[in-house]
């Protein structure tokens, strides 16, 4: 059975900093790449970041580059991102995706798993 668990998230002041982990158990992990999306309320699940299996690529969203990091530990089956400088647009549900290629996927239909997500509030 495939399971992402995310944890990490809760409430943060603008200008803070979370990271984000997501534990993946059930596949072969670093076949995977992996990413980070986004949902916030009325709106559709948007791209963050993703990672190739091995770590040597990323890729981010424009609005997201130069504050957040997307990083791995293939030993612990483990991606994680690391958010600085968070805004009140930040705001939304967080979740983990795998996508079985050795691109880069930005677009959501490329993942066939998917965590549960895990909330993110920044505060004014």
């Amino acid at each position: 059975q495939v399971q992402l668990v995310e944890s990490g998230g809760g409430l943060v002041q603008a200008g803070g900093s979370l990271r984000l982990s997501c534990a993946a158990s059930g596949i072969m992990f670093s076949t995977y790449a992996m990413g980070w999306f986004r949902q916030a309320p009325g709106k559709e699940r948007e791209f963050v970041a993703a990672i190739s299996r091995i770590g040597d690529t990323r890729d981010y969203a424009d609005s997201v580059k130069g504050r957040f990091t997307i990083s791995r530990e293939n030993v612990r089956n483990t991606v994680l991102l690391q958010m600085n400088s968070l805004k009140p647009e930040d705001t939304a549900v967080y979740y983990c995706a795998a996508a079985r290629t050795g691109l880069v996927p930005t677009h959501r239909d490329r993942y066939v798993y998917w965590g549960q997500g895990t909330q993110v509030t920044v505060s004014t």
